[in-house]
């Protein structure tokens, strides 16, 4: 089986499914002749030529826009928002008209695109290069959600949600896009090369949207989490000593409810660990729905470890990053208490 960093597997996915439907278009700011910032998109053009990967105008709006348009006319856009921080403009093109196609039609039109963005911090991009802004698509009815944790994730969960009928988020961590980051940034990174994880199909599949995996089987606590902070929270439990369970969502929107409600049960404690900042983030709803399912097997409250309440600070990410120092205190904590 081929080895691919997670770059490669984003690219095989837009690959394999171009070379099956030709309805699939790929279009964003540099991602034709440059092959993209970071080349999830090189060789494409050269591949399917100009009409199928071409180049856009900085505009973020146009972008989507012009996306959604080309949805309802039949064709499968896969685009690219260059970095997630610079997705606002076209946040009103998703929530109003992307989301709500399928409804307003009544069931007539879909809008099958895929909106991709890299996401989150751990580069020292600064305040603009390193947001996490799952938690404001979560919350718009009509969007999928998916951040994946892997290459092996990544290609798998975008064949799929290049061929579903409804837009899809898909935000890829840009901090695991060469190796699997579990926070110790004074360490060497792992090359995927060397990781299982790392072997990927170079033909065509899909992992199912919507389904969470469970990372580390434990018995002691529970820890939700998705993209980087995976590693991370993997890290925390090896370095404590923790028999923590780690769940990777995969998939925030929808939300695999079963797997998370099962494992807090049975460990009758939780952690969520997220990148984004704590306030209002994708954490308080997993809390919320821990303590409505499982309060009665709840052995202390649902802990949440996040980002601070700021912007991404350049000259101190790693206080601000959810490293496995902060991670591991509690699991410590969740287990004292």
């Amino acid at each position: 089986m081929a080895r691919m960093t997670m770059i490669e597997a984003v690219r095989s996915a837009m690959d394999v499914s171009m070379e099956r439907d030709d309805d699939v278009v790929v279009f964003g700011e540099d991602v034709g002749y440059f092959g993209g910032v970071f080349r999830c998109t090189q060789g494409l053009q050269a591949k399917y030529g100009k009409t199928r990967c071409f180049d856009t105008p900085i505009n973020e709006s146009g972008i989507v826009g012009a996306a959604i348009g080309m949805a309802a006319y039949g064709l499968k856009p896969c685009v690219e928002i260059q970095f997630a921080d610079y997705m606002y403009p076209a946040y009103d093109q998703l929530t109003q008209e992307a989301a709500r196609i399928r409804y307003r039609s009544n069931g007539d039109f879909t809008c099958p695109i895929v909106v991709r963005m890299p996401t989150g911090g751990g580069i020292f991009g600064g305040q603009t290069h390193s947001q996490s802004p799952e938690a404001l698509f979560t919350h718009v009815c009509g969007l999928k959600v998916v951040v994946p944790s892997n290459p092996y994730d990544a290609k798998g969960l975008l064949t799929a949600a290049i061929a579903d009928p409804d837009p899809v988020i898909f935000l890829e961590p840009k901090r695991l896009y060469n190796g699997p980051f579990d926070g110790h940034h004074d360490r060497p990174v792992t090359p995927w090369s060397r990781h299982e994880l790392g072997e990927v199909p170079e033909g065509y599949y899909t992992i199912p949207i919507g389904k969470a995996d469970v990372r580390r089987a434990g018995s002691a606590v529970t820890v939700i989490t998705y993209g980087t902070m995976v590693h991370v929270a993997l890290a925390a439990a090896e370095d404590t000593g923790v028999d923590a369970e780690v769940i990777d969502l995969r998939s925030l929107m929808p939300l695999d409810l079963d797997t998370i409600v099962k494992s807090a049960a049975k460990t009758g404690r939780c952690v969520v660990v997220h990148e984004a900042t704590l306030t209002s983030g994708f954490g308080g709803e997993i809390a919320a729905l821990v303590q409505e399912h499982c309060f009665y097997h709840l052995e202390a409250p649902v802990m949440r470890v996040a980002g601070w309440d700021t912007p991404y600070p350049h000259a101190q990410e790693w206080d601000y990053f959810p490293g496995p120092t902060r991670v591991g205190r509690a699991l410590i904590d969740v287990m004292e208490a």
